[in-house]
């Protein structure tokens, strides 16, 4: 359970490796960190929580809002008027730009895979 819940129920899976962020999470405990994720929002459905929707959480970095530096993902139960937001500005992008953006991805795989990763 969160020591700082954002809404009742929050819960958040921690993998007792130290591993800093995304990063250096490698996929396999990533898997078992979603797989479990699931278990639990799967199981906060059938609570007695108030639990209408769920949200998964990772923040990876600073800039990302990341205020504890081992790995750890959010499992957040939602119903109306919780309380909880993600707050963004949603934008609407030329094509260009999506392609763009796209095209960065696809030589960050390259270089991914080049590393052996």
């Amino acid at each position: 359970m969160a020591a700082r819940p954002a809404v009742p129920g929050h819960v958040l899976v921690v993998p007792r490796e130290h591993v800093s962020g995304l990063e250096l999470l490698d996929e396999e405990l990533g898997a078992r960190m979603w797989a479990a994720a699931h278990r639990i929002a799967r199981a906060l459905r059938r609570s007695e929580l108030r639990c209408a929707g769920v949200n998964l959480f990772l923040a990876d970095g600073r800039a990302a809002s990341q205020e504890v530096f081992h790995a750890h993902l959010h499992v957040l139960p939602r119903f109306a008027d919780d309380g909880f937001r993600v707050e963004a500005r949603w934008g609407a992008p030329e094509r260009g730009e999506l392609d763009t953006g796209a095209a960065a991805v696809r030589a960050g795989l390259a270089a991914l895979a080049a590393e052996g990763g």
